[in-house]
């Protein structure tokens, strides 16, 4: 099982936008300058998760056109996409 570290930072501005320091958070989880992250908000939980984007290459025929028209449906379908899994 994985362990959980707890950190508390203020917040502060940059610039014209607000932000946090987390370097050491981003450490744990292998993030580097440069790398992307995927960010999930959880309005309703009032939770913001940060993980490390994968890097995936497309197969040979698959155009980036048509991830970016099945992420679209997948997002617009998403709860009827998860209540056919439970049938």
């Amino acid at each position: 099982m994985s362990k959980v570290v707890g950190m508390e930072r203020k917040v502060a501005k940059f610039g014209n936008s607000l932000g946090i320091t987390m370097t050491e958070a981003f450490k744990r989880i292998g993030v580097e300058l440069g790398d992307s992250v995927q960010i999930d908000v959880r309005e309703q939980d009032g939770e913001i998760v940060i993980r490390k984007a994968n890097k995936v290459s497309l197969p040979a025929g698959i155009s980036p056109d048509f991830i970016d028209t099945l992420s679209q449906v997948m997002e617009e379908y998403d709860e009827t996409l998860k209540g056919l899994k439970d049938r």
